[in-house]
């Protein structure tokens, strides 16, 4: 009877193992970046420090952070690069948590119109179906719902609690 019971208790869990898994929505708000671009995408959140780079492996791969805020009162940035070398010509999405809401962007600011992110497009969708997305269509060199000059007016608010979805093409 104890060797059935272990073995099917094993059983249920190598089963569990290997069946696919959906990352959860804590509620608590975070953004994910999905890359459908072929090629590998570089990463790293800037606040008062620049963080470590990560690899957002191309053809699907995902990453996922919960809202920060900066120790100095400024906003947060996560720049995306094609390359570990050129950390100049950067997409970012940026953003600034104040109470329940989130003030964000996207910028192309730092971006070569050249880029493989405006070769393939991007776009920014929250799961709070009443909050505003911005989208990027392949080869919109100037792209009205990204920063393309400082004094351009692109901020968007929503909730905290929503998830923000980035995909590279």
């Amino acid at each position: 009877m104890i060797f059935s019971t272990v073995f099917f208790t094993g059983l249920l869990a190598a089963t569990a193992a290997a069946l696919p898994h959906r990352a959860r929505d804590s509620g608590s708000g975070s953004v994910q970046f999905v890359n459908n671009m072929s090629d590998d995408v570089y990463m790293w959140t800037t606040s008062a420090d620049p963080g470590e780079m990560q690899t957002l492996s191309g053809g699907g791969g995902t990453f996922s952070q919960a809202w920060q805020t900066n120790s100095n009162g400024g906003g947060i940035s996560i720049k995306l690069s094609t390359t570990t070398s050129d950390t100049d010509s950067v997409l970012q999405f940026e953003y600034t948590v104040d109470s329940d809401t989130l003030y964000w962007d996207m910028s192309s600011i730092n971006m070569d119109s050249s880029s493989d992110f405006v070769t393939n497009g991007f776009s920014v969708v929250p799961s709070d179906s009443s909050c505003t997305t911005a989208t990027c269509a392949p080869g919109d060199t100037d792209c009205a719902d990204s920063y393309q000059h400082p004094d351009d007016v692109n901020t968007l608010s929503c909730s905290t609690s929503a998830t923000y979805v980035v995909t590279l093409g």
